[in-house]
């Protein structure tokens, strides 16, 4: 898959590129409603403040760094950027490589060289439990009193909601672990997507009728085991387009004893697509994995859930973008 053009590796890299920015620091896993509202208000206030709107985002995650654990991810980090430059092609996303030499600079340093002689920045947007530098030392009133040293404003992100409270990851991962997809749909603002590159399997699809495409390791958090009715898009160097529609299963397959895998059969589709990098949006949970007595009646139920898919997915169409979300 391309690398997008959004993406910047490393802050020394950006301070020949760019002269004066709003920095809006953050891991802004899934790019929920929540972000896209602040990432939006940030990216107008930069245009109407003749500055370049600045995405600064670590990778790997810091808690991975420092050994605290990190749960899955709802996107990958190639989504998260695909998905702020949708929000604004202007956006800039700074991926900083957190390593533990990262890890120990004091948070003045973080601030003055990161922040401004490195990023240029002249506004600073960050969420209200913000803490930065070595052990988590900076807060945000600390910010703050580096922003008047090293001349940068500092605002701080207001959280935004719905009547059952404040968007945010947690939220939706809880959400996608219920299986509740519709909650999760909501919060996201477009379904979860799992991904993964197309690999070769046993072909028990193909023998019962149903060819389905395997994919290889996937990074996303999973739902429950369950087949899913889905959309499928193709990832490759212009970017994804949208493929197809299709059903698909993610469990341990347990009828035929093939263990777990992510799998989906696509609707009148039939080309050859080992290899082919997928992304497939989880539109509707149709029911749990179970194991069948046979594979007679496990084809029976697979083709009661291509007709129940079918029917959950009529009238879609991909995005203006070309790709399903």
């Amino acid at each position: 898959m391309r690398v997008s053009k959004n993406r910047v590796d490393g802050a020394k890299n950006l301070r020949a590129k760019l002269e004066s920015t709003l920095v809006i620091i953050g891991n802004f896993d899934g790019v929920h409603r929540g972000h896209q509202a602040v990432l939006g208000a940030s990216a107008e206030s930069a245009r109407r403040g003749g500055l370049s709107p600045v995405v600064l985002t670590f990778h790997p995650h810091p808690a991975e760094v420092l050994g605290r654990g990190v749960l899955p991810a709802l996107t990958t980090l190639e989504r998260k950027i695909e998905l702020i430059a949708r929000i604004d092609p202007e956006f800039v996303v700074v991926v900083e490589p957190f390593d533990a030499e990262l890890a120990r600079v004091e948070p003045e340093e973080f601030a003055e060289r990161l922040l401004v002689r490195e990023l240029g920045a002249k506004t600073v947007v960050v969420g209200q439990n913000f803490r930065f530098g070595r052990n988590r030392g900076g807060d945000l009133p600390a910010l703050g009193r580096f922003g008047e040293r090293f001349g940068f404003d500092v605002r701080p992100e207001p959280l935004h909601g719905d009547a059952n409270g404040p968007y945010s990851s947690t939220r939706v991962r809880a959400a996608l672990a219920a299986g509740e997809l519709s909650d999760v749909s909501e919060q996201l603002g477009r379904p979860h997507a799992l991904s993964g590159r197309v690999i070769r399997g046993a072909g028990r699809g193909r023998s019962l009728g149903v060819p389905t495409a395997n994919l290889g390791p996937v990074s996303e958090a999973l739902p429950p085991y369950g087949v899913y009715a889905c959309l499928v898009d193709r990832l490759g160097p212009e970017g994804p387009r949208a493929l197809a529609a299709g059903v698909a299963n993610v469990g341990v397959r347990p009828t035929v004893g093939a263990g777990f895998g992510v799998e989906v059969h696509l609707f009148d589709f039939e080309a050859d697509l080992y290899g082919c990098e997928l992304r497939v949006h989880l539109a509707r949970r149709l029911r749990d994995e179970r194991r069948f007595p046979g594979v007679t009646e496990l084809k029976a139920q697979i083709e009661r859930d291509i007709v129940e898919a079918r029917g959950a997915l009529a009238g879609s169409v991909p995005a203006v973008h070309g790709a399903w979300f």
